[in-house]
């Protein structure tokens, strides 16, 4: 099992545009992409695939509703992030605010999915 890498699977409208939105986002190139899928490398054993969800077999519900989390260094990286994630264009659903996880913040995807960054509470 130490072999596998984790794979987050996202349901969008339109793989093509989702991958330039989080090409932004995550200031990287996909590994792949097609008209019905992308993917990006998320780490050494992590991939985030963008997959059009009239595609997907079985059937699947709607396109968004799921989220993302990234963790951060610290509260300035988290208002760091947002900030150029709003520069570029993304919604945000939740300015940087604190929360019993840690510092964080989130905007949207254009299928509504979250993206979160944040920023756990110092020891």
């Amino acid at each position: 099992m130490n072999h596998l890498a984790h794979s987050q699977i996202l349901y969008v409208q339109n793989p093509i545009e989702s991958a330039a939105f989080y090409g932004r986002l995550l200031d990287m190139a996909p590994l792949e992409q097609s008209p019905g899928f992308a993917m990006f490398a998320l780490g050494p054993q992590g991939v985030l695939g963008l997959w059009k969800a009239s595609d997907v077999k079985p059937a699947a519900t709607p396109a968004g509703g799921s989220e993302l989390c990234f963790t951060l260094a610290d509260r300035a990286a988290v208002d760091a992030c947002l900030s150029r994630w709003e520069g570029q264009g993304a919604r945000v659903l939740q300015r940087p605010t604190d929360m019993d996880f840690g510092y964080t913040g989130a905007v949207a995807d254009l299928d509504g999915h979250r993206v979160r960054v944040f920023s756990p509470p110092a020891p």
